[in-house]
């Protein structure tokens, strides 16, 4: 097969920064002290940088938030500091924003996210966090979005727009490979050139190149034997030079580890290097000695206040009265963090139309488990939030049907685990069953026309600095489901969890499973109105739901989480679903399913050509129909397959999808597109992208494990 070979184009970033301000910029650094050019580029606090006064250079507020603005912390230590206004709207984590499978949500949350940091009076939130989700068992999957680097992307892109429109920067985090916590700060990474190209690098490169992100947030660990934060390949060749970012490059709070050697690989900022003393910080004094001692040049310097300047300037810190104007948990930010939640959701098993639930023709329900009442926001360490408030499961539910309806708890299982950062003693021991609770839980089920158990994980488990141990539902769960279904049929299951859980020790106890994630200070409204039918579930499963975890690629192949240190990506690029769908193993729920309580039919696939070249663009369409008797909506997702190829392909990949709203009857045509070059596979031996000449295989579906039609098309 003839060979295509694709180059790339950057555009330039910061766009916003004219060449005036570029003048004001080199003016600026032309009037600074070394002295006054090293304080911006290293911490004076937990979360500020210093400012400079005479010349109206103002503090630097950074705070963490990928999905709400995190509560005031001490400038000096990591005690929260007591602030009564600080309460912010929290919304689901990262899963669950990828689950909606819709960009529009992630514009809005960014808009919420830059009003909310804007009313703190902060410049810099930390995220969004878009490592791609290699192992169920990964601590922060909760916070990333995907296995996926094209359904990160368009979610990342978007968050990232909404988020800067409203004048505060992203930091889009953690570059690159943090896709472990298990040594996270010492680990080093290995992965072959095709695959840090094709599954870990489009995610960032999407977020600078098309989001126009701002700042990176180096990771913790080593890749390819030098630490994330002076790894010149990462950050000179690859961040500048490649994608074309001129905006600042930071560690992450405590991942610096030398002077000279990352100011030359061009970080920018150090942020949380564990020394009191600010000046002793890599960046602090020691690279004022650097400098003087002629081992980092004057010019290294001014480049990295010209990007922290550039920031500011694009943040319009320098016209404060132009500046985006903040605001807090207003009813249209709340209806955001619902709206969230509620298009996460995904209906996993509905079998005899158990859901929704018509609480007008019903006496009692039984709602059990832990979750029914446990608040989650406030968990995740760097992630957690101070929410205005969060409304549990049993609490919505009471509210909306307890009037008519008898609605009894019981508690069913007892956490039993406790979390310590970096250090969650109780996991491996957290399946014991309670045999006292599950009497109680069997009793109140059996008197129950409906019950419904509340279970899944918490933050003990899904969290920053620990990886979990296992898949398995905690605290003898599985025995709960089991004992109460058998008491009751009738019992739905409600998972709460940010990361992939064994179910298949209920999916045949049980009839209906809902996943709906961490809700966010919404939680429980939405659940009670997804049980109900107020809300029809429409979320699809951002990650593949293996049935153990030998069935995933980085377990399979017993490279999790490495050894002595070491880690190596031997599954390269059958990552997530690419694995499942090429090595022919059947998941437990594929990448990309959810049921819905009406149906759809997808019909009429074409491609506006059979024949294209190398720069066109792909143009497919489908009509997706309402078959029936609910308002829903569906996900339209097109995959591409190469079947002739000079290299492994996957068996498909994810290239464009839609999110479709219809009422019953009711049909669209959608349009989907695919850039010829996006067929392309990168090239080792050529060092660049190759689109090979031939056939390709176009697939229109509603998961990655149903394809309802197909075209082929030819690439001259």
């Amino acid at each position: 097969m003839t060979g295509l070979l694709i180059g790339s184009t950057v555009k330039a970033q910061l766009s916003a920064v004219n060449s005036n301000q570029e003048k004001k910029i080199q003016s600026l650094i032309r009037q600074m002290t070394l002295a006054e050019k090293v304080s911006l580029l290293h911490g004076n606090s937990k979360f500020y940088v210093a400012g400079i006064g005479r010349l109206g250079i103002k503090e630097w507020a950074l705070s963490d938030g990928p999905h709400g603005v995190r509560a005031e912390i001490n400038r000096h230590d990591w005690a929260y500091a007591g602030w009564t206004n600080d309460s912010a709207t929290c919304f689901p984590p990262g899963t669950a924003l990828a689950a909606t499978w819709n960009p529009e949500l992630a514009y809005r949350r960014g808009i919420v996210l830059g009003e909310e940091a804007r009313f703190r009076k902060k410049d810099v939130l930390l995220g969004p966090g878009i490592n791609i989700i290699r192992s169920p068992l990964c601590g922060r999957n909760f916070e990333y979005l995907s296995e996926d680097p094209l359904l990160i992307s368009k979610m990342a892109v978007a968050y990232i727009k909404g988020l800067q429109s409203k004048d505060v920067a992203a930091s889009v985090k953690h570059w690159l490979a943090n896709n472990q916590e298990t040594h996270r700060d010492s680990v080093n990474v290995h992965m072959s050139e095709r695959a840090l190209r094709e599954i870990y690098l489009p995610g960032f490169k999407a977020a600078i190149t098309e989001g126009g992100a701002y700042t990176v947030m180096a990771a913790y660990n080593k890749f390819r034997g030098d630490w994330c934060s002076e790894n010149i390949y990462l950050n000179r060749d690859i961040l500048r030079k490649e994608f074309g970012f001129k905006g600042v490059l930071m560690t992450d709070w405590a991942a610096a580890h030398s002077t000279v050697k990352a100011a030359m690989a061009g970080l920018d900022l150090e942020m949380g290097t564990d020394k009191a003393d600010y000046n002793q910080w890599y960046f602090a004094d020691p690279l004022i000695s650097a400098v003087k001692e002629g081992k980092v040049p004057m010019a290294v310097v001014d480049e990295k206040v010209a990007n922290v300047l550039r920031v500011m300037m694009a943040t319009k810190m320098f016209e404060e009265n132009n500046r985006a104007k903040g605001a807090m948990n207003t009813p249209e930010h709340q209806q955001a963090a619902y709206n969230d939640a509620a298009e996460a959701a995904v209906l996993l098993q509905n079998e005899g139309h158990l859901l929704p639930i018509d609480f007008s023709k019903i006496k009692s329900v039984a709602v059990i488990g832990d979750n029914a009442t446990r608040k989650h926001c406030n968990g995740g360490l760097s992630s957690e939030i101070k929410a205005l408030y969060e409304i549990t499961p049993l609490e919505a539910i009471r509210k909306k049907f307890g009037a008519n309806v008898q609605i009894n708890f019981a508690q069913g299982y007892e956490k039993t685990s406790t979390f310590k950062e970096g250090n969650n003693t109780g996991q491996l021991t957290a399946d014991k069953v309670d045999w006292k609770l599950i009497d109680e839980a069997v009793k109140v089920a059996k008197a129950a026309d409906v019950v419904v158990i509340v279970g899944g994980l918490n933050h003990d488990f899904d969290t920053e600095s620990f990886d979990k141990q296992h898949m398995d539902l905690p605290y003898g769960q599985e025995v709960l489901i089991r004992e109460v279904a058998k008491a009751n049929p009738k019992t739905v299951v409600v998972i709460i969890a940010g990361s992939p859980v064994k179910l298949s020790g209920i999916v045949q106890r049980v009839p209906a499973i809902l996943w709906s994630w961490y809700g966010g200070m919404e939680a429980g409204n939405v659940v009670a109105d997804l049980l109900s039918g107020k809300v029809n579930p429409s979320g699809k499963l951002p990650f593949t739901l293996p049935v153990s975890l030998d069935q995933s690629p980085a377990h399979a192949l017993g490279n999790f989480p490495g050894r002595e240190l070491e880690v190596n990506y031997e599954e390269d690029i059958l990552v997530g679903y690419r694995w499942f769908d090429t090595k022919k193993i059947t998941p437990q729920f594929p990448f990309g399913y959810g049921l819905s309580y009406t149906e759809f039919s997808i019909d009429g696939f074409t491609t506006n050509r059979k024949q294209y070249n190398s720069g066109d663009t792909i143009f497919a369409k489908c009509t997706i129909k309402n078959t029936g008797a609910r308002a829903g909506a569906e996900v339209v997702q097109l995959y591409a397959s190469d079947p002739v190829c000079t290299v492994l392909r996957p068996e498909k990949e994810l290239k464009d999808f839609a999110k479709v709203y219809l009422q019953p009857g009711e049909a669209k045509t959608v349009e989907l597109k695919v850039k010829v070059a996006d067929l392309a596979f990168y090239d080792e031996s050529r060092k660049a992208w190759n689109v090979e000449a031939g056939d390709f295989l176009l697939q229109i579906g509603n998961s990655s494990r149903n394809m309802v039609s197909s075209v082929s098309i030819a690439v001259k």
